[in-house]
């Protein structure tokens, strides 16, 4: 289709129905024309033969008697092997045509000369007296003039066919491309924002409507990532403007107490805590548009992941202090499974799920970790602690960027907002799943499953 790019779909449809009707009509023509022409040709035949038959009995069966003169719109002529015409009422200008000697069998010709076209059939026949040729020939111009005109009359409907196909094709393919005609006018309108909504579905349950379907999720997908950006931009700029402005005022601070070497360390000291922060909570807002690609995960055996495990909960007991009784449980007997998430993802799931539970007691909490394999083999991290758990409100939102279950809470090991989305959105990545309910005895507890690969 490349010759014809230019042209529209409705065109190339058009186009298409016309060259294969030109196609079915022409085999269709050229197969009625071969009959037709077959059977004026047999029925010359006939008559010729019909002539012929008198004469050749008269040579089988009397041959003493010389045969009888042909009637005046009869055309025959016999001739013997030594080419002598005993009776001959054929035309002169076809007897010259005829082929010399005695034919093997009887033979059917379509001699053509100047002023005739006629079907001519020879019948050889031996006797007592020797071995003749009977020729009879028919007219054969009315036979022509009905192909003549039956082909004519084929080229008149063929083309009128083709026209009929070429005007159907492009009226029913008008008809089928005005659903999407409108869905175009409308998808401009929803480009420039002039409008909103959806591109329109038709009352027809067809492809054109699979299609309209099919855009106007990805138009909600669309929006919902832009407005997912632009959400995450405006609270961005939120949570960076505090610890911007703390920063600034602590610089400030230094600079007043820059004759004051124990008070310029302390103003230098907190603001390294606050870029720390600003550092940590930019790498947190990396981290999650690099999972918003929905880029294919990498696969990591459960050992790599125990290990992970591990590591994390040595690093968590290191921040968290003597505050926090940080415990863990590992039922991972096939440790060769492999699974949809990375051993820096995974190591960042288990640090924010440790860091909240951490946070969430006042005082001393208990936090117990258990990494295990269900009986479909997907890997399940649960993450239980014993502090006051999560208020009720705050759950179905728990996994949005930038909430938090108290706004005022701060803590050294957390506190952007982020930590929950971020576990979410390493779950998801691999087909898995995060959920944070409360227990009846009290204390929260957060659940990722990782499906097997």
């Amino acid at each position: 289709m490349t010759p014809f790019r230019w042209l529209s779909i409705r065109a190339r449809i058009t186009l298409g129905s016309v060259v294969i009707g030109a196609v079915v009509l022409s085999g269709v023509a050229f197969v009625l024309h071969e009959q037709i022409e077959h059977a004026t040709l047999e029925a010359d035949r006939s008559l010729a033969a019909g002539d012929a038959a008198a004469f050749v009995a008269d040579l089988r069966q009397d041959p003493e008697e010389p045969p009888d003169v042909p009637a005046a719109d009869v055309l025959v002529g016999i001739r013997t092997d030594g080419g002598h015409w005993i009776t001959d009422s054929l035309p002169e200008d076809l007897r010259p045509v005829l082929p010399p000697g005695i034919p093997d069998h009887t033979v059917t010709l379509r001699l053509h000369t100047e002023r005739r076209v006629a079907t001519v059939i020879g019948t050889p026949v031996t006797n007592d007296r020797g071995t003749y040729v009977v020729w009879a020939a028919h007219d054969g111009r009315a036979g022509e003039e009905t192909v003549d005109s039956v082909d004519r009359s084929l080229v008149i409907g063929a083309l009128l066919a083709l026209a009929a196909f070429a005007g159907t094709a492009w009226l029913l393919t008008t008809l089928a491309l005005r659903p999407v005609s409108r869905m175009r006018r409308t998808a401009e309108l929803l480009s420039t924002g002039a409008v909103g909504g959806h591109l329109p579905i038709g009352s027809s349950q067809d492809e054109v409507a699979e299609l309209a379907r099919t855009l106007n999720a990805f138009i909600d997908r669309q929006r919902e990532n832009t407005e997912r950006e632009h959400r995450m931009i405006a609270d961005a700029s939120h949570e960076l403007r505090t610890p911007l402005a703390a920063l600034t005022a602590r610089l400030e601070l230094a600079h007043r107490a820059s004759g004051d070497a124990d008070a310029l360390e302390r103003e230098l000291d907190a603001a390294e805590v606050d870029a720390g922060r600003l550092v940590a909570l930019a790498n947190t807002m990396l981290e999650l548009s690099r999972l918003d690609e929905r880029g294919r995960p990498p696969e990591t055996p459960a050992a790599d992941l125990v290990t992970e495990l591990m590591g994390s909960v040595d690093r968590m007991r290191t921040l968290a202090g003597r505050g926090a009784d940080i415990d863990f449980v590992v039922e991972v007997p096939a440790l060769g499974t492999r699974y949809p998430v990375g051993p820096a993802a995974f190591a960042r799931v288990v640090d924010n799920l440790v860091a909240n539970a951490v946070a969430a007691g006042d005082g001393r909490v208990v936090v117990r970790i258990t990494l295990l394999q269900d009986d479909a083999h997907d890997l399940v991290l649960r993450v239980v602690d014993d502090g006051p758990g999560v208020a009720e409100t705050f759950l179905p939102r728990a996994f949005d960027r930038f909430t938090r279950a108290d706004p005022a809470r701060r803590s050294g090991l957390g506190g952007s907002g982020l930590g929950l989305a971020l576990v979410r959105a390493t779950a998801e990545r691999g087909g898995g799943s995060a959920r944070l309910t409360n227990r009846p005895t009290g204390g929260a507890q957060a659940e990722v499953r990782f499906p097997r690969r």
